[in-house]
């Protein structure tokens, strides 16, 4: 049974041609348009997660452009991801004698040597471990995420500006 009249076709001719190509649902121009609309929004959603996830937001810029203060910027992020494990008696002070506890036991350093160089964090262990620059067995955190960029650039910048006990 046509969908249109047998006179339609030949009086609108394109238009009914069409609508017919509508209704039975084989229009590509509609396949086209749900394609590029799922390729646009994925589009934007791995933009809005690369800003997300971005280091150079400008949160994180403008933190590292002021002056870093170890008991304000530096210690809550030890405080939250390292001192669970780098506290007297926890496990990773007693595996490497590092006590991330205080400013004296940073700058102690690890029953393997220093692991801050003020003025100099490319050299630093500490920042080594945090980079990821280390082997896989020596990373920190040990089986966790590593830390968000935006608080390894803290850290960085702390050491750059002398690893004072500010």
């Amino acid at each position: 049974m046509p969908l249109l009249p047998a006179h339609s076709a030949g009086c609108y001719g394109f238009a009914a041609s069409q609508h017919r190509k509508e209704i039975r649902g084989d229009s590509r121009e509609d396949e086209t348009q749900i394609l590029l609309g799922a390729a646009t929004a994925l589009a934007i959603t791995g933009l809005i997660g690369v800003e997300i996830t971005n280091p150079s937001s400008e949160a994180c810029a403008a933190a590292a452009a002021a002056k870093t203060s170890f008991s304000e910027d530096v210690v809550p992020i030890f405080r939250g991801r390292c001192v669970g494990c780098h506290q007297p008696g926890g496990q990773g002070a007693e595996k490497s004698g590092l006590d991330l506890t205080s400013y004296e036991g940073l700058m102690k350093g690890t029953k393997f040597g220093k692991m801050v160089i003020p003025g100099d964090p490319d050299s630093s262990n500490l920042m080594w471990l945090l980079d990821w620059r280390a082997s896989p067995e020596l990373r920190m955190p040990h089986g966790k995420k590593k830390l968000s960029t935006c608080d390894r650039n803290v850290i960085r910048a702390w050491i750059r500006e002398g690893a004072k006990d500010n």
